[in-house]
């Protein structure tokens, strides 16, 4: 099986904490050369001190706050002129609040709209001429298994999660003949910070100890633990390689068998 990324350039968004910074770890340990976004410099800076430079790689870092997304075009259309070679995409940003979605507010939807899908179709767009160029092409949106089932509690996630999944396979079907793949990656409960976030919201609104909480999230999954972000990095790391190469399209759980539906 060949996992090679040597001579890959991946551009990988939200990549300084959790699920972004292992995918990030994991496709420099293949070889490839990494361009991290983020938008706390300093953690930027320490991310790409870790990450592996052993196959002659050489890392960069965007700082771009994704809530502005005009921003965004500016900076990364700017930064292609100089590096114009991109292979692998990883478009992946934190979720939106928790919360009921009868109470949510218009401008909620209308900053994770934002945030998840217009930042990832102006990443795509520029990054999608190269990928055409080098005949290769691997466009991976990490987003979440609400959209195979929808998960309590999370309205404006399982809203926007479904227009990213439906932009990706729509995007999917007009670029396979350029050999340019675009999937989503959907992680179940995994061991990051959004996590912790998620049960301290729990806990507070239903006066439940956090424990109790964690024990009866794990109970909802077959092998009775949280994912750990190594995990999905993997997962992403395969969709990225060319043993990947006539896999499009698709949506695929990582989530130890939590989502109860094919």
């Amino acid at each position: 099986m060949n996992l090679d990324l040597k001579n890959k350039h991946a551009i990988v968004c939200g990549s300084t904490q959790g699920i972004g910074k292992a995918i990030a770890i994991e496709l420099a340990n293949l070889g490839a050369s990494v361009t991290l976004i983020a938008r706390n410099e300093d953690a930027l800076k320490i991310t790409k001190q870790e990450l592996n430079t052993s196959f002659g790689q050489l890392h960069s870092y965007l700082c771009v706050d994704f809530s502005k997304p005009d921003e965004l075009k500016l900076i990364v259309e700017a930064y292609l002129q100089r590096q114009p070679l991109v292979h692998i995409l990883i478009n992946n940003t934190g979720g939106p609040p928790a919360g009921p979605i009868h109470l949510a507010k218009t401008e909620e939807f209308l900053s994770a709209f934002n945030n998840h899908l217009i930042c990832n179709h102006i990443l795509a767009q520029a990054c999608l001429e190269s990928m055409k160029n080098a005949k290769y092409g691997r466009i991976i949106n990490i987003i979440s298994t609400s959209v195979k089932q929808p998960l309590a509690n999370l309205g404006v996630s399982n809203t926007i999660r479904a227009a990213v999944a439906n932009w990706s396979k729509t995007l999917a079907g007009e670029v396979a003949k350029f050999n340019i793949t675009v999937n989503n990656v959907l992680p179940g409960a995994t061991a990051t910070q959004r996590l912790s976030n998620i049960i301290d919201n729990k806990s507070a609104k239903t006066g439940h100890a956090k424990d109790d909480v964690t024990k009866v999230m794990i109970s909802e999954i077959p092998m009775a633990r949280f994912a750990e972000s190594s995990e999905i990095a993997n997962a992403v790391c395969f969709l990225a390689s060319p043993s990947a190469s006539y896999i499009t399209g698709i949506n695929l759980p990582v989530d130890g068998g939590r989502t109860g539906c094919l």
